[in-house]
């Protein structure tokens, strides 16, 4: 989650990263688009960040307990389906580069926090197989309390939610992406995975803070956020 007061775009892009040459495209057209490479390529991602809440760590805790309460509403617009007590199927949006596209689906479990350290990992969803990808998405977020904030005219006690995100994709591509250079679907792919980061957790990280606060009837002061993270 990133936290970046914003609008932002509709969780899809269509648009190549980068562009393909008309005589290469040609060539691709001439290649059956069904046919998926056995070995797949990785691509990965680390972030970090955090979020600010405008309340005591006891209160920002208590919310974070209950998401069955508000993930799902939160989420919008993903398509978002409960799993059992902590889980959650998530359909991402739709994406794609070089006339090949997917629509990530994926499973999240919320674990319950162990040592003030909430954790979010992957889980299978019931009677689907992935097309085509594999998602690995590991989350860990830890509550930070401190005193007032200057910037945004905040005296009383707040919390960082500070959070880490380590993110592996494996890929099997169709032959006709095949064709092209591996160092182009390497660097496209890393460009397309880290904009879906960024475009999810932005929004996810608005709607969380101003849903916490609305629902504490704590108002939300505006302020700017540095975003940090490695790549």
């Amino acid at each position: 989650m990133l936290s970046r007061n914003q609008e932002y775009q509709p969780l899809s892009t269509s648009e190549p990263v980068l562009s393909v040459t008309s005589d290469l495209v040609e060539e691709l057209e001439e290649v059956t688009l069904g046919t998926s490479l056995l070995t797949p390529t990785q691509f990965y991602s680390r972030h970090q960040d955090s979020m600010t809440m405008y309340a005591p760590a006891t209160a920002v805790a208590e919310y974070l307990n209950t998401h069955s309460c508000w993930f799902t509403r939160c989420a919008e617009p993903m398509k978002v389906q409960p799993l059992g007590e902590n889980g959650y199927a998530l359909v991402i949006g739709h994406y794609g580069a070089f006339g090949y596209n997917v629509e990530p689906k994926i499973g999240l479990e919320l674990l319950p926090p162990e040592s003030g350290v909430y954790r979010i990992r992957t889980i299978p969803i019931p009677d689907y197989q992935p097309p085509g990808y594999d998602v690995d998405y590991r989350a860990s977020l830890q509550l930070v309390e401190s005193k007032g904030d200057s910037t945004a005219n905040f005296s009383g006690e707040m919390t960082l939610v500070e959070w880490e995100l380590d993110l592996t994709v494996n890929i099997h591509f169709p032959k006709f992406i095949q064709r092209l250079p591996k160092s182009l679907i390497q660097s496209t792919g890393d460009r397309l995975l880290n904009q879906i980061i960024r475009q999810v957790s932005r929004r996810l990280t608005r709607k969380v803070q101003v849903d916490f606060h609305r629902s504490l009837d704590i108002p939300f002061p505006l302020k700017s956020h540095k975003h940090r993270s490695m790549p």
